[in-house]
């Protein structure tokens, strides 16, 4: 096994890993606040990054996509998440539907993330 394939297994650990944090870490008290933070981080990614590097940029994906492209992918989607669930389901979805859902997630998980802070006052503790 080559270096591009150790890492190609390391972000499809790591990247997904995150991505379920964002959508569920709220859930626990424990990892709140850190959460947040990481919503907070991911949509200053997307939309301010954003501007420069197109909507929903994401350096991760950035840097599998390089790391891909070495092993010989070639016509990679915009989207990781369309990547994950082709890769990882054989599922394929329009770009905008994609963005629609991952949007919808964000936003829910945000929400979620922000009300669970503020109920449990998980900052103020710190």
């Amino acid at each position: 096994m080559n270096t591009y394939q150790v890492l190609d297994w390391f972000f499809m650990v790591l990247h997904p890993a995150l991505i379920l944090f964002n959508v569920f870490g709220w859930i626990f008290n424990k990892t709140r606040k850190a959460n947040l933070i990481l919503l907070i981080v991911t949509g200053l990614s997307w939309f301010v990054l954003g501007i420069w590097m197109g909507f929903g940029y994401c350096p991760l994906t950035d840097w599998h996509f390089e790391i891909l492209e070495k092993l010989g992918h070639r016509n990679l989607p915009r989207s990781y998440i369309a990547y994950l669930m082709n890769r990882l389901l054989g599922w394929r979805f329009s770009d905008q539907t994609t963005d629609i859902l991952t949007l919808g997630v964000y936003c829910i998980a945000l929400l979620c993330s922000i009300l669970s802070n503020r109920r449990h006052r998980v900052w103020g503790k710190l």
